[in-house]
């Protein structure tokens, strides 16, 4: 693959596949990168559960960012529907840039990345760290962790190593520069005006979700789906209708919170957000309803996007 620098005459369009491990800075990147907010974001794992498509458009060319759900241990048919999206969306691309968080150890799931890498020798393969504006550093052990691995599997990868933060920015432009670096030559894949292809419905309910995650910390958040139902608009105005599913009868009160006060401060919050993003008014009527074992009903995942 061509890395030479780019020339201004010329553009260079890709796609990159955001992969790693669950809360390691996916989401905060990719939206740092394209300086705009495209996927949720919030300190419980596993927040992401869609690929989300982020794109970026400079004169210089385009990368349209896949920003991938963070593999954890499976408990369930949702976890191994998520795993099986981040693990399938490093199919075609261009470049591969598995993240580390470079604040704490390697962990088993990071050990499968590096392995998941060897199949697909097409690509670029960037391994970036994370979170190194944190005082704890584990570097040395990603670098040993990938250079057993690399032993293991043949060692036939070229490997580009970057240290960033995606919270404070810090290494971010190098890795953008080098990404474009990597990209081949060749037409923009989506019109310049083009941030994501998410689907609007799915990206409301993302940001109703990630308000209600935050508030919920850990309380019961995996137990949590929201669909938006109806959405009406005009010049001034967006009216949206979403369910919020829990999995018992005794979750809906956790969610809803004494006196209506969760719900209130999350649906709230996910208000004045999307009224920011979309440029006009936005009123959320939320309903906490009951769908027993939702995870395991493939019509209802289907129904959330989580199934193609």
């Amino acid at each position: 693959m061509d890395v030479s620098p780019p020339d201004s005459s010329v553009r260079r369009s890709g796609i990159v596949a955001v992969v790693g491990r669950a809360n390691v800075g996916k989401s905060t990147l990719v939206n740092r990168i394209i300086g705009e907010k495209i996927s949720i974001v919030s300190p419980v794992a596993q927040t992401t559960r869609n690929v989300v498509r982020g794109i970026l458009t400079e004169p210089r060319g385009q990368i349209v960012f896949l920003d991938t759900p963070g593999v954890h241990r499976a408990k369930g048919e949702l976890s191994r529907l998520i795993n099986r999206a981040a693990r399938t969306s490093v199919e075609g691309v261009d470049v591969i840039l598995l993240l580390f968080d470079s604040s704490v150890p390697p962990r088993r799931e990071d050990e499968g990345w590096c392995r998941w890498l060897f199949p697909h020798e097409d690509a670029a393969h960037i391994l970036a760290l994370n979170k190194c504006d944190v005082r704890r550093d584990c570097a040395q052990q990603y670098h040993r962790l990938w250079e057993t691995v690399s032993r293991n599997r043949g060692g036939n990868l070229r490997i580009r190593w970057m240290r960033i933060s995606a919270l404070t920015g810090e290494g971010v432009e190098d890795l953008r520069e080098l990404l474009f670096r990597l990209l081949p030559v060749g037409p923009l894949l989506f019109d310049e005006d083009v941030l994501t292809d998410y689907p609007r419905k799915l990206f409301i309910a993302d940001v109703i979700r990630e308000k209600l995650f935050m508030r919920l910390k850990e309380e019961l958040p995996h137990q949590v789906a929201v669909e938006v139902q109806e959405i009406e608009e005009d010049r001034t105005q967006i009216r949206v209708d979403a369910a919020v599913f829990v999995d018992k009868e005794s979750q809906k009160p956790i969610v809803i919170g004494h006196k209506g006060r969760l719900l209130r401060a999350a649906r709230r919050a996910a208000e004045a957000e999307l009224s920011g993003i979309f440029g006009r008014r936005v009123t959320l009527s939320l309903w906490v309803k009951v769908a027993r074992h939702w995870q395991k009903n493939y019509w209802m995942l289907k129904r959330l996007g989580l199934v193609p």
